[in-house]
């Protein structure tokens, strides 16, 4: 789990700087603290950069800066995720019945695991736990598909 968190990052050859005299660490844990919703209105740029490239640079100078890094990540998670998929559907072909595709106790240990793991990529918990329930989910209902409608077919061309 810690492998794949640490790969985005990496991926990304940014590193978020966390500043623990930054007010905003406390929104990287579960659960998030309760505080008001803010009325300021910003000039912007506001703030200091929280992203440092390797070479000493900080991100980011535009908005339409940020964005452009964002598409190339979510192109990189598209892929990531892509790979992930072929490794569920792999799985798929260890598993006797439909019911032992859905097993909640793995789940959650996949889900826990990347909330554990979190903070020590500096993303946060409620990030990582949003997504990891989607990915898994998903993954369940992926799985169930593949399951449902190769095993039939595999038992047929097993008789001939």
């Amino acid at each position: 789990m810690l492998g794949f968190l640490v790969a985005l990052q990496i991926i990304g050859l940014v590193v978020a700087s966390p500043r623990t005299s930054d007010p905003s660490e406390k929104c990287y844990f579960n659960p998030l603290p309760s505080i008001p919703s803010s009325t300021a209105n910003r000039s912007v740029p506001w703030g200091e950069p929280t992203i440092h490239f390797a070479n000493g640079t900080t991100c980011c100078s535009s908005l339409d800066e940020i964005r452009v890094q964002l598409d190339t990540i979510d192109a990189q998670l598209l892929q990531l995720l892509s790979t992930r998929a072929s490794y569920v559907r792999e799985a798929t072909r260890f598993k006797a019945t439909v019911a032992d595709v859905n097993v909640p106790s793995r789940n959650e240990q996949v889900i826990q695991g990347a909330v554990d793991d979190a903070p020590s990529v500096h993303l946060p918990q409620i990030v990582a736990k949003s997504v990891y329930e989607g990915i898994i989910n998903s993954s369940v209902i992926f799985e169930e598909c593949i399951f449902n409608t190769y095993a039939g077919n595999h038992l047929n061309t097993q008789r001939v």
